[in-house]
């Protein structure tokens, strides 16, 4: 089934969000936004990774649908004392502002989706590449 990858917030909607995942060949595609919840679904190639970064405010689900990564966590940029491998099928919790990453060790795309509550990007954002990424002002 093919996916409409546009952002199709505050209006009723249902997507097989596996199909939409394993679809998805941008960095990051935001599929749904409103007021208190956001999601994407994202492909992060091998050696490349979702990023460093913090939500404040704002807890975080990520779902692993294929691929294997190292996850890491911790209260600023230099105490990340959580570390724990992930694959296929694993769900990540992050609480509201802690720091985090998920970096890809495998040698195929990592397949992800993530749940922002509340939104933590412009409604309707795409990135095709970590480095359209790192370069939207939008982004903090």
């Amino acid at each position: 089934m093919s996916i409409d990858f546009k952002d199709h917030g505050e209006k009723p909607y249902v997507v097989n969000i596996e199909d939409a995942t394993l679809q998805n060949e941008n960095y990051r595609t935001t599929i749904w936004t409103g007021e208190k919840l956001q999601v994407t679904v994202m492909t992060i190639q091998p050696n490349d990774d979702i990023g460093l970064e913090v939500h404040h405010g704002i807890d975080q689900f990520i779902r692993i649908e294929e691929g294997d990564g190292v996850c890491v966590m911790g209260d600023s940029e230099d105490d990340l004392y959580f570390k724990q491998n992930v694959s296929d099928d694993d769900a990540v919790f992050v609480p509201a502002d802690k720091w985090h990453n998920i970096t890809n060790t495998g040698d195929k795309p990592l397949k992800l989706y993530t749940i922002y509550a509340g939104p933590d990007h412009v409604p309707g954002t795409v990135h095709p590449t970590h480095e359209d990424a790192k370069n939207d002002p939008n982004e903090h």
